[in-house]
């Protein structure tokens, strides 16, 4: 070769001639493979964030269907345990979050209520709370509510006692009985005005009024005039109506709000297992 063709040698390597890395190289592959494990270990608290909230959401589903489904199940049970018509109406509540108590086995609270329903012949507005449900069977722990009942049907728990009664009026706080007593072969008009109350499981009936003949008279007067009867319309008197009601339940308390009595129940927790609680219970021989 001639010397007129001279080659050239490559430049340094310097700052001002950087070296260029071509794709493909090993250096720039361990680069770029080491970009997507970079990318990796940041998504993950995504995913699991992902994984919380959609087992949040199944939770709350699964609460939600059981709350919907829970009250005609209970429905069902305390109509059938009662002997109740199958429409009765009755709204059921349960307290707290259920799918743990569902797990547990046991509904902590309970809220029973019905505007109207006839247990052993007293037709009333009935609001109970049960504690300690087990949803396997077995006795509450215990449970408590009121009888609401309006006019007619204090009456008839008024039907079996000695006083004379024919109709009662309440008036809060009180309550007036109204009927007849016979003087001598005669038939008197009797209205006599109460504050009813509740000791020791019995109905008490404190007078503070009374009214012969459209006449208000006093107790001395009364007890001279009709003796025995009139003892017992100016004494307080202590009524068992426990024949009159279930045998799980005890009267607790009583007040008359506007024209309706409210009755406070205590309920055996063993109403739920032994059925003979359900039957009227006895009063004791006098």
């Amino acid at each position: 070769m001639s010397d007129d063709n001279h080659t050239l040698p490559y430049p340094a390597a310097d700052s001002e001639h950087p070296t260029l890395v071509i794709p493909g190289e090993k250096g720039n592959a361990d680069a770029v493979a080491a970009a997507p494990a970079t990318r990796k270990r940041k998504r993950w608290p995504w995913v699991l964030l992902i994984i919380v909230v959609v087992l949040a959401l199944l939770a709350v589903a699964a609460e939600l269907v059981v709350r919907s489904v829970l009250p005609g199940i209970v429905r069902g049970i305390v109509i059938d345990q009662l002997d109740l018509p199958a429409d009765q109406e009755l709204d059921v509540e349960a307290e707290g979050i259920l799918i743990p108590q569902l797990i547990g086995g046991t509904l902590d609270t309970l809220h029973l209520s019905t505007d109207s329903v006839t247990l052993q012949g007293i037709t009333g507005a009935v609001d109970v709370t049960a504690t300690g449900v087990p949803l396997r069977g077995g006795d509450l722990s215990g449970a408590t509510g009121t009888i609401r009942i309006d006019e007619s049907q204090f009456t008839t728990l008024l039907a079996g006692t000695d006083l004379p009664v024919d109709t009662v009026t309440l008036e809060a706080p009180n309550a007036t009985v109204a009927g007849t007593v016979s003087v001598l072969g005669i038939a008197i008009p009797v209205s006599l005005t109460v504050t009813p109350g509740i000791a020791e499981g019995d109905l008490e009936l404190t007078p503070v009024g009374l009214t012969i003949g459209g006449l208000e008279v006093d107790a001395d007067q009364v007890g001279s005039s009709l003796g025995s009867l009139g003892d017992r319309l100016t004494e307080t008197q202590r009524v068992c109506i426990a024949d009159q009601l279930p045998a799980g339940i005890t009267l607790t308390g009583l007040e008359i709000d506007g024209t309706e009595a409210v009755i406070d129940v205590d309920v055996d927790g063993a109403i739920a297992t032994d059925a003979s609680l359900l039957d009227k219970g006895v009063c004791p021989q006098s």
